[in-house]
């Protein structure tokens, strides 16, 4: 069996405006803390750092940050934010729960309903 190859990871070139909104990320104090993470990755990986380091530094896994290298490469920003994923569909559709909430703020007696408050089961 031939022996595997493997090709260095490098980050690509980054835009000036790519570095300067993962500067602002870096710096935030209202974006979620992954986010905030990921883009510190990414400015140590262009500044570079190497991923064994950032990985300690930030107490990370180094596929963490070869998994962030790969895929800023791939889909630039968007690399920050979560991708979609599948799921279970929705039970209830948003009126079904819009309704079922504004019942739930209304007095049962006001909706001819012979019981004094909400329970549960109700």
């Amino acid at each position: 069996m031939p022996r595997r190859v493997w090709k260095p990871l490098r980050l690509r070139e980054m835009t000036a405006e790519e570095r300067a909104e993962l500067t602002r990320l870096t710096r935030s104090r209202k974006s979620e803390a992954r986010v905030v993470e990921r883009a510190a990755i990414l400015l140590a990986l262009a500044d570079g750092e190497k991923p064994a380091h950032i990985a300690r530094r930030l107490g990370v896994t180094r596929i963490t940050v070869y998994g962030r290298l790969r895929r800023f490469n791939r889909v630039g920003l968007r690399a920050l934010h979560d991708a979609a994923r599948s799921g279970r569909p929705a039970t209830y559709t948003p009126d079904e729960k819009a309704e079922v909430i504004a019942a739930a703020l209304t007095k049962p007696a006001d909706l001819g309903l012979p019981f004094g408050c909400w329970t549960l089961d109700r």
